[in-house]
Order: C-alpha cells, then sequence, then structure tokens
C-alpha cells in the first residue's frame, strides 16, 4: 500500500482544512486507517482513526468535536476534516495504514505511512 497525503496549509485560527490521504493497493478497503500528527520538537501521536468500513471511529481528546475522519472506499481515500483550527494543531500530518480492519491508535499497529503534509496554524 503506498499512501499520499495532501491538502496541508496556512490558515488563521478558527480556520478550516480538509486533509486527504489516497491509496494505491487492493487492501485499503479491508484495513482501518489512521491520521497522526507530529509537531516540531515532539514526538508523533494519535489524531484519528477510522475502522475498514468507516462505521467506527475514534479521536484524541485534543481534536474531539473538530475534526472529523471519513473514508471513501470506491475511492480509496480518506479524509480528515478539520475545522476550529488552534495554533496548537500546527504539525505535520500524516495518514496510516492499519494492520487490520480495526481502528487503531497506537503506532505500532499501522504498517504504512504516507509522507505526511504540513498544517500550520497562524494566531
Amino acid at each position: 500500500v503506498q499512501l499520499q497525503a495532501s491538502g496541508g496549509g496556512l490558515v488563521q485560527a478558527g480556520g478550516s482544512l480538509r486533509l486527504s490521504c489516497a491509496a494505491s493497493g487492493r487492501t485499503f478497503s479491508n484495513r482501518g486507517m489512521g491520521w497522526f500528527r507530529q509537531a516540531p520538537g515532539k514526538e508523533r501521536e494519535f489524531v484519528a482513526a477510522i475502522s475498514w468500513g468507516g462505521g467506527t471511529t475514534y479521536y484524541a481528546d485534543s481534536v474531539k468535536g473538530r475534526f472529523t475522519i471519513s473514508r471513501d472506499n470506491a475511492k480509496n481515500t480518506v479524509y480528515l476534516q478539520m475545522i476550529g483550527l488552534r495554533p496548537e494543531d500546527t504539525a505535520v500530518y500524516y495518514c496510516a495504514s492499519g494492520r487490520t480492519g480495526l481502528m487503531k491508535v497506537d503506532l505500532s499497529e499501522y504498517s504504512y505511512w504516507g509522507q505526511g503534509t504540513l498544517v500550520t496554524v497562524s494566531s
């Protein structure tokens, strides 16, 4: 599986962005997917995850109510809609494909990673 993340950019606090992650490979639709982020000088952290069919999602407390993860298996794409962005959301955002169809929080549960897309939120 190859993953290509896009949609990052510079936005003012309170603004919105939608990240996309396009996947190649036949196994996309039966894998859980996740979004993670890494701010400068910090470890990569979990943001959101979605099960293979999209029926189950899970969010980090820091983004709950502001971010929404979704997927379109017909397009082999997973999305992260972000609203109410804050300066502390500034990071490189990575999408990842899970080892199973379940949604997972732990980085070690993901086997393929995209290259990352930079989100910068100005105050």
